[in-house]
């Protein structure tokens, strides 16, 4: 579907057209004509769709119609990084518009908090903002938004883990009843219907591509145990060339750690993690964009927290503990139509949440052969007792299931190549950097 077809204000679509998008993504072909006729919608839609795209082009397609435009829309979202994403998806979007926008955000200093002041009380058509930090705004009497048009609720599924159901709550008890309120949501368990029955009002539905990784990502496995890890990784990454690497660890800790493990075996690595404050955060960030940092090292927060074009391996270095966190992890690779690589580490006692994954996503996840220098492979199978009464042990290494291939580490992350730096043109990747829309 092209562009065009939604009939945008001119400006508006000169921006798509100058940027070279046409045609919309699935999510947005199903949500911009919702959200056009002011309906309220739920939109179930994995990361990498096009979903940040989806609300942004029809809300501000309508706040150019609009003539009263003080505080016209208000975008939640779980994560100051998430926030100034979409501040900059709007930058671009609206780049031959006059349409304004904030961010709002907690971590930055007293000049930081006096300028969101100064602008909410003097009036903006977009503000995006976590919810900590704007409740201070509303509850001072310095935010007023009782003229609301549009509330946005970006990844609500994460919201609620966060813990911000309460806030979510009392922020809703500051806008007007009458409203469009748009949900947007990688998962849909019962705690997000609950949600979207208190603040939606005869909701449509939207559901495009629920648990399911992208088309273009390789999916390859592992199985080793813990002290193989660093090495295979090693190999892995100095066999082929990865422009831009991403690998999850299960704590803080296990981040900084590898951090300095990575950086001691000479690659360009930084450990992204909370104890940073909102400086060096941004900083990293910014030479992993720009590619000067190869391998970025994060906790889950990093699989909703960012958004960097030209991912090519996202590697699991612990498997995560929801089957949920899979998807948005590897859905940092193969964006917007490209191709990417995911490789998970599987050790003995995560076996069963990786198979909870293959569960998911109705699909086996190939096993890569290990070296043969790095030693034996953990057996597949469930460590139980398998001894019979004479006090044999029965117990068979499973080696052949995970080596089905007579291929070295390298040759086989060869054979899945990095992925494309080539960006499809033609749709808009709601998750895309400013350049991207």
């Amino acid at each position: 579907m092209d562009f065009k077809d939604f009939n945008f204000n001119p400006e508006l679509l000169e921006g798509l057209l100058a940027m070279g998008f046409r045609n919309a993504t699935p999510i947005q072909q199903e949500a911009i004509p919702l959200i056009l006729a002011k309906k309220d919608l739920i939109a179930c839609a994995q990361t990498g769709t096009g979903k940040t795209g989806a609300y942004l082009l029809p809300v501000m397609n309508m706040i150019s119609q609009t003539e009263n435009r003080h505080n016209n829309t208000l975008i939640l979202a779980p994560t100051r990084e998430l926030a100034q994403q979409i501040d900059l998806q709007v930058e671009a979007l609206s780049y031959f518009t006059n349409i304004s926008s904030i961010t709002v955000y907690g971590g930055g200093d007293g000049i930081a908090y006096e300028q969101q002041k100064r602008s909410m009380r003097d009036g903006v058509d977009i503000i995006i903002a976590t919810p900590g930090r704007l409740i201070s705004h509303l509850s001072s009497g310095v935010l007023k938004l009782d003229q609301l048009q549009h509330l946005i609720l970006d990844e609500a599924d994460r919201m609620l883990d966060m813990g911000f159901y309460d806030d979510i709550m009392r922020i809703v008890s500051f806008l007007p009843e009458k409203r469009q309120t748009v949900l947007f949501s990688a998962t849909m368990p019962p705690k997000i219907r609950k949600l979207a029955g208190s603040l939606l009002h005869e909701p449509e539905q939207v559901s495009i591509a629920i648990s399911k990784p992208a088309a273009g990502i390789s999916q390859q496995a592992y199985l080793v145990h813990d002290l193989q890890k660093v090495k295979l990784l090693t190999r892995l990454m100095k066999n082929v060339d990865y422009p831009s690497i991403l690998i999850f660890a299960s704590t803080k800790e296990k981040v900084k750690n590898l951090g300095k493990v990575f950086r001691g075996l000479g690659f360009k690595a930084e450990a992204f993690h909370s104890d940073l404050d909102q400086k060096e955060r941004e900083a990293i960030l910014s030479e992993f964009k720009n590619k000067r940092v190869p391998v970025l090292i994060g906790t889950d927060v990093l699989s909703r927290g960012i958004d960097v074009e030209g991912i090519t391996l996202v590697i699991n270095f612990d498997v995560p503990h929801d089957p949920e966190d899979y998807i948005h992890r590897i859905g940092r690779t193969a964006r917007a139509a490209t191709t990417g690589t995911a490789i998970t580490l599987v050790n003995e006692k995560d076996k069963r949440k990786f198979a909870n994954i293959e569960k998911l996503i109705g699909k086996t996840i190939e096993r890569m052969p290990l070296p043969e220098e790095l030693g034996e492979v953990p057996a597949e199978s469930e460590n139980k007792s398998t001894s019979d009464r004479s006090g044999r042990d029965k117990r068979k290494p499973q080696r052949k299931v995970w080596n089905k291939k007579p291929k070295t580490a390298g040759t086989a992350a060869n054979q899945s190549g990095p992925a494309s730096d080539n960006n499809t043109k033609g749709t808009v990747s709601g998750e895309s950097s400013a350049s991207q829309a």
